[in-house]
């Protein structure tokens, strides 16, 4: 009965990473055409909506999911089905209610919380996405139960519908209102309408999931007072909301004081502002990718390392966090490594109509910051499996208020302007894997050799991006052809890469088992 439990956990969480990760690539799909239909302005318009709708989400919804999801589940494992039902009732109404509050700010306030990014344009996106904010709080609230009864796949299935009506309909709504003249703002607000409408219909699929499935009670359990639930309920919630809120907000404060300081500072008008931010929007979406492929990883690590400490397994903790560490060094260090050195020939591949050599200059910095993200995520992991919740909230807090402060002041200098966005970003995140690393080191029984783990997969990475950028300077001598070049550039850098990583013996069988077809891997490649 154990091992079903296990396996039906793995394969759940499993489950969980998959939808994730198609998720996050057809939100990077959505983008790019996206980003090249409404243009810099537009994107500008799109990213602060959504940063205002994604603050008030991870509000009314980061912790609440997790919460419900966990006294759902010890409820069942009780066996008392009524007080499950319950804490469902409770936590919707909980949901519902946020939601509607989240409504009213949005709807109502769209010109205000448009003002305080300075930004006016934006205050039609925003109102768009504001009944969104009440279908995500009771999709949260149908999520969290279906995981509490062990059913993720509803979830995932109901994340790559929002997606797929975010890139089916936004871009046909946004492709629409440029091509009948109404301007990048309103194109971006019918953009902004796919992912509404994706939240309208998830949900509805997500009712007909709980009727579909829900049974009569057999228990005769007296359920806990509706108090008593909610005030556990917010108990549980309320740290983890703190944690997942930290980085939006910081992010929407980042935003208003940059856009801000451009206007203020250096007296950019309104358009000019919303251009340099715009560039900036649409390489923070590749700037993205890495920490997105990075789900199925850090969603692997928490239970195997859980599983290890419960078991007081401690050479196979000291393994998975070894592993976890090398195998993100392996996978981060390429990639934003990569972004770095063809920063300006895949900005001209991605959004042609942008100021390139800006988005160049931007995306190299950004590429530098998404290794730090990466190790922040894995180390953020590695902490959680260990109990120690509080320290990525302080790791993220203490790089937020660095990042607050460097760009408050460098965005008011003319020649930094809205550089100063990525690199309070770089710093931000090198901050907060410096202050993980170090509690990481100091929690693990069996101290990690960061320099051992991190040098050879950094060594390889560097000789790859050399490789990457030689290959591209001499490809473009002789071709006129950005996207051929960046393609034979691209497929001559992942071959160095992997020369160097067998020839280097950089990984381990163990460290492959930790990735997808792990076993599959190290047989093809021959790792023992």
């Amino acid at each position: 009965m154990a091992r079903t439990k296990k396996q039906s956990f793995f394969g759940g969480a499993a489950i969980l990473a998959a939808g994730i990760a198609i998720v996050k690539v057809i939100g990077a799909v959505f983008a790019i055409p996206l980003f090249n239909i409404v243009g810099d302005a537009g994107a500008a318009d799109f990213n602060n909506a959504y940063n205002i709708y994604s603050m008030l989400l991870m509000i009314s919804t980061a912790g609440l999911p997790v919460a419900l999801s966990k006294m759902v589940s010890e409820a069942n494992t009780l066996g008392r089905e009524r007080q499950a039902r319950r804490i469902f009732r409770v936590s919707f109404s909980a949901f519902l209610t946020l939601g509607l509050l989240s409504f009213f700010v949005m709807w109502f306030g769209n010109k205000w919380c448009a003002g305080l990014l300075h930004n006016p344009n934006a205050a039609y996106g925003i109102r768009v996405l504001a009944p969104a904010v009440v279908c995500v709080g009771c999709l949260a609230a149908f999520r969290g139960y279906a995981q509490g009864n062990m059913r993720m796949t509803p979830t995932a299935v109901g994340q790559i519908m929002e997606a797929l009506c975010k890139l089916v309909i936004g871009l046909a709504l946004a492709k629409h209102f440029i091509d009948a003249g109404r301007g990048e703002s309103i194109a971006a607000a019918g953009a902004i309408a796919g992912v509404t409408i994706g939240t309208v219909l998830a949900l509805v699929y997500m009712i007909f999931d709980y009727f579909l499935h829900r049974s009569r009670p057999r228990s005769h359990d007296h359920p806990d007072e509706s108090g008593v639930i909610l005030r556990r309920l917010i108990g549980i919630a309320v740290p983890i909301t703190i944690s997942a809120s930290m980085v939006s907000v910081i992010t929407l404060i980042d935003t208003s004081l940059v856009q801000g300081q451009l206007q203020n500072a250096l007296g950019y008008s309104l358009d000019e502002t919303r251009k340099l931010y715009g560039t900036y929007s649409a390489v923070m979406k590749l700037y993205n990718l890495p920490a997105s492929l990075m789900v199925a990883l850090t969603a692997s690590v928490i239970p195997t390392l859980s599983g290890s400490l419960a078991a007081r397994d401690r050479a196979q903790t000291a393994r998975v966090t070894n592993a976890s560490l090398r195998v993100t060094a392996l996978l981060a260090f390429p990639m934003g490594l990569g972004l770095w050195s063809l920063a300006e020939p895949i900005t001209r591949l991605c959004y042609p109509k942008y100021d390139v050599k800006l988005g160049g200059e931007l995306l190299a910095v950004l590429g530098i910051a998404s290794l730090f993200v990466c190790l922040t995520l894995i180390s953020n992991s590695i902490l959680q499996a260990h109990n120690a919740v509080k320290v990525p909230i302080l790791s993220m807090f203490l790089g937020g208020v660095v990042k607050i402060v460097l760009n408050y002041n460098l965005a008011a200098v003319e020649s930094v302007n809205i550089h100063a966005a990525p690199i309070g970003t770089l710093v931000c995140f090198a901050i907060s894997t410096v202050v993980n690393l170090f509690f990481v080191w100091l929690i693990v029984r069996d101290k990690p050799n960061f320099f051992a783990l991190f040098t050879k997969p950094l060594a390889a990475s560097l000789l790859m991006a050399a490789c990457a950028k030689g290959t591209y300077a001499l490809m473009h001598l002789a071709v006129d052809s950005n996207r051929l070049c960046v393609a034979v550039s691209v497929a001559g850098a992942v071959v160095v890469y992997f020369v160097l990583v067998l020839a280097l013996r950089i990984i381990s069988r163990d460290e492959l088992m930790l990735l997808p077809k792990g076993q599959k891997l190290a047989r093809l490649l021959r790792v023992k």
